[in-house]
């Protein structure tokens, strides 16, 4: 069975992504911040992580995916990045001008069939 893990801060967007992918018979993992998603990753790598920008910090999310990049045993985890950032007071803060090391891009309000089909292109 596929393993998603959600990292957001936000329980009820993470209850609406956890009742979506669980309809499609995925197995979720949830983890609130940067660090909590490291941790579960190390101890039990998901094929794959949706990943919020802005948590604990305005970029919790960026820096999550570097550290993942710069890790041998999770650089290759695929990473969907989902945000309201560009709608946010923080969109000036998001690094345009340099690479992220991330999948794909998923815009808050996400829409089920983007964000299944996103994921369906990187797991199988």
């Amino acid at each position: 069975m596929t393993r998603i893990l959600i990292t957001d801060d936000d329980p009820d967007f993470v209850e609406i992504l956890t009742m979506i992918l669980k309809k499609e018979e995925y197995q979720v993992d949830c983890a609130a911040n940067g660090n909590e998603a490291l941790a579960r990753m190390r101890a039990s790598p998901p094929d794959a992580l949706l990943l919020d920008v802005m948590m604990s910090g305005v970029l919790d999310g960026v820096n999550v995916s570097f550290q993942m990049a710069q890790d041998p045993a999770l650089k290759n985890i695929p990473i969907v990045m989902i945000s309201s950032i560009p709608d946010s007071p923080h969109a000036d803060q998001f690094p345009t001008d340099e690479y992220v090391p991330i999948s794909a891009w998923i815009t808050k309000p996400v829409q089920p069939e983007q964000l299944l089909e996103t994921i369906r292109r990187l797991v199988h």
